[in-house]
C-alpha cells in the first residue's frame, strides 16, 4: 500500500495557540461581556480562571506570526465550553462566544489563508461534557432520554456533581465532568464524522485528535480518515499519541502524531543535567537522565526507524505543549538549552511546532503554569526571538532541511553532527552541548558525502579544510553552540582532491 500524506505539512512550521492566553483584541467589537471579570493577564494562571484571549486577538497577531515565519496554526479547542482550555465541549458546531464565536473564526480563517497560513483544530471526540446537550438531556430525563446509548451509563441515579456518590457513568480518567461517548453506537460515530466533515468543508486544514487511543471501536479512525480526505485530500490528521504510534501510522488512519518520542531525548541531550526532573516525569513522554551524543544518536535513529519516511515527513515535532512544562523552565532558564533544542527541532524531518511564547522566552512549570498569558513586548527575549526567526527562515529557504534524508555522521562526547541530503544538496548540522569547546574532524569522503561544505549558513564555528588523499573538514565548535553548513555549489569532492597536502580556511560568506 502506498502511503500518502499532505504535501504542505512537510514544509510547515506550526505555532500552537491556547486561545484564552494568547492575546485580547484591542479593536472595538461587539462582545458578549461588557465588564468581564478576567484574571489579571500577568498573574499565575489558575485551573478555572479565564484571562480573556480571543480569536479577534489572534487576527491582530497574524502579521507577527507571518514575520516569525509561521505558516500553520494549531489551536487547542475553540468550541463552546465551560473551561478555559475548552476540552469540555458543549457544542461542536459553535465556536465559543467568549472567543468571538463563529464570526470571529470565519474572519480568522479567511485572513490566515490570505497569508498562506494553514489552520488545524483540536478535535475532542473521545468525550464531551456534562453541559453537552445530549448528556444534559439524560441528567434531566433519566432513563426516558433518547440519548441513553450515546454514553456509557452503568446504573441509576447518575451523579454528575456530587463526588460523595458514584457517578454511575463512565467519565474519561474517572472525571465525571467528561462523559465518554459510546463510539460503538452508529449514531455517535456518524455524528462525529459529520462534525469532522463540517469544519473541513468550512475551510479548516486539518484535525489534531485528542487522546485518539481511547477510542477502541474497530474501523473508527479508518472511516474518519476516509470521510475527511474525501472532502479535502490535503487535510492533515495528527493524533495525540505520546509513545510508539505504529498502529495508527499505517497509512489508513493518521498522517502523523505529536512526536514526543523526539521531544524527550532532544531535551535530555541539549539541556543535560539542567533538566528539572519533576517537570518531565509526570507527562507521558519518557524522561531521561542527561544523554551523551552517542546515546542521543541512537535514540533519534530509533525514532526514524519506527515509521515509513512519508510518515516521518508529516510528524508534528515539538519541544513543549499545553500538556508539558515549558522548555525554559525545564532547563532552569538556560537559554542555550532552548537554543540548541530549537536548532535540532528546526533541522529535523517533519513539521516543527512552536508553543506560543516559547520563541520569546516565556517560562512555565506544569499545567496550569505552562498556560501563562503571552508576555508584553517589553518582556520578550529579543535575542531568542531573532534566533527562532533565523532558523525558521533557513528552513523555508532550504528544501533539504525539510524533506532531505537525515543521517547521523558523528556522535562523540558532547558533539553531534548529521547531514540532510536532497538530490545534490547536502547540509551539515553540528552541535556541541558541552561546556567546553570541541574540534570535530570529519573525513567527508569516507562518510559518503559528495559535496564540499564551504558556506556557513548559521552559527559562528571556526572551520578549516585539509585536502590530501582524503578530504578532512574540522569544525571548531564553541561550548553550547551549533552551526549549519552547506556547499556553495554541488561540486564533487572527488574533483577537489589533489596530490599533496594543503590547508585553507573555509569561506563564511
Amino acid at each position: 500500500m502506498k502511503i500518502e500524506t499532505p504535501t504542505w505539512v512537510k514544509h510547515a512550521v506550526f505555532y500552537q495557540i491556547f486561545p484564552d492566553r494568547f492575546v485580547i483584541s484591542q479593536e472595538p467589537r461587539k462582545r458578549l461581556l461588557k465588564n468581564p471579570t478576567w484574571e489579571d493577564w500577568s498573574a499565575p494562571p489558575t485551573q478555572q480562571g479565564y484571562k480573556g484571549g480571543d480569536l479577534w486577538g489572534v487576527i491582530d497577531k497574524l502579521d507577527y506570526l507571518q514575520d516569525l515565519g509561521i505558516n500553520a496554526i494549531y489551536f487547542t479547542p475553540i468550541f463552546q465550553s465551560t473551561s478555559n482550555h475548552r476540552y469540555h465541549t458543549h457544542d461542536y458546531y459553535q465556536v465559543d462566544p467568549l472567543l468571538g464565536g463563529n464570526k470571529a473564526f470565519e474572519q480568522l480563517l479567511e485572513q490566515a489563508h490570505q497569508r498562506d497560513i494553514k489552520v488545524v483544530l483540536d478535535g475532542v471526540f473521545n468525550h464531551a461534557s456534562r453541559g453537552f446537550f445530549f448528556f444534559s438531556d439524560i441528567l434531566e430525563n433519566g432513563p426516558n432520554s433518547p440519548w441513553l446509548d450515546w454514553f456509557k451509563i452503568h446504573d441509576w441515579p447518575l451523579s454528575a456533581y456530587d463526588g460523595d456518590r458514584p457517578a454511575n457513568y463512565e467519565g474519561w480518567v474517572d472525571n465525571r465532568a467528561l462523559p465518554v461517548f459510546n463510539h460503538d453506537n452508529p449514531d455517535v460515530k456518524e455524528y462525529i464524522m459529520e462534525i469532522a466533515e463540517h469544519w473541513i468543508k468550512m475551510g479548516v486544514d486539518g484535525w489534531r485528535l485528542d487522546v485518539p487511543f481511547e477510542i477502541k471501536t474497530e474501523g473508527f479512525w479508518q472511516e474518519f480518515r476516509d470521510r475527511v480526505k474525501a472532502v479535502n485530500p490535503e487535510a492533515y490528521i495528527v493524533g495525540e499519541v505520546w509513545t510508539d504510534a505504529r498502529q495508527w501510522l499505517d497509512g489508513t488512519q493518521f498522517d502523523g502524531v505529536m512526536n514526543y518520542l523526539f521531544t524527550g531525548p532532544t531535551i535530555a541531550f541539549a539541556a543535560g543535567d539542567r533538566v528539572v526532573m519533576d517537570y518531565v516525569q509526570n507527562p507521558s513522554y519518557e524522561p531521561y537522565p542527561p544523554l551523551s551524543a552517542p546515546a542521543y544518536a541512537a535514540k533519534i535513529q530509533a525514532v526514524l526507524d519506527l515509521y515509513p519516511w512519508e510518515i516521518q515527513l508529516t510528524q508534528l515535532n515539538l519541544l513543549a505543549s499545553h500538556d508539558t512544562a515549558r522548555l525554559m523552565s525545564i532547563a532552569q532558564s538556560d537559554r542555550a538549552s532552548v537554543e540548541l533544542s530549537t536548532l535540532l527541532l528546526l533541522t529535523f524531518p517533519g513539521a516543527a511546532s512552536i508553543y506560543y511564547g516559547d520563541e520569546v522566552g516565556l517560562a512555565g512549570a506544569t499545567d496550569p503554569d505552562s498556560r501563562r498569558g503571552f508576555p508584553p513586548e517589553s518582556d520578550w527575549d529579543l535575542e531568542l526571538l531573532s534566533y527562532h526567526q533565523q532558523l525558521i527562515a533557513l528552513r523555508h529557504a532550504h528544501p533539504a532541511l525539510r524533506i532531505g534524508t537525515y543521517r547521523s555522521i558523528y556522535a562523540e562526547g558532547s558533539a553531534y553532527v548529521f547531514v540532510r541530503t536532497l538530490d545534490e544538496t547536502e547540509i551539515l548540522v553540528a552541535v556541541n552541548v558541552g561546556t567546553e569547546s570541541v574540534k570535530v574532524s570529519l573525513d567527508l569522503v569516507a562518510l559518503g558525502l559528495k559535496t564540499r561544505p564551504e558556506r556557513q549558513l548559521f552559527g559562528t564555528a571556526e572551520l578549516s579544510w585539509k585536502q590530501d588523499e582524503a578530504a578532512h573538514l574540522t569544525i571548531d565548535l564553541a561550548a553550547r553552540s551549533g552551526c549549519i553548513l552547506t556547499s556553495v555549489s554541488p561540486k564533487s569532492l572527488e574533483t577537489e582532491i589533489v596530490g599533496g597536502t594543503t590547508t585553507k580556511p573555509i569561506s563564511l560568506t
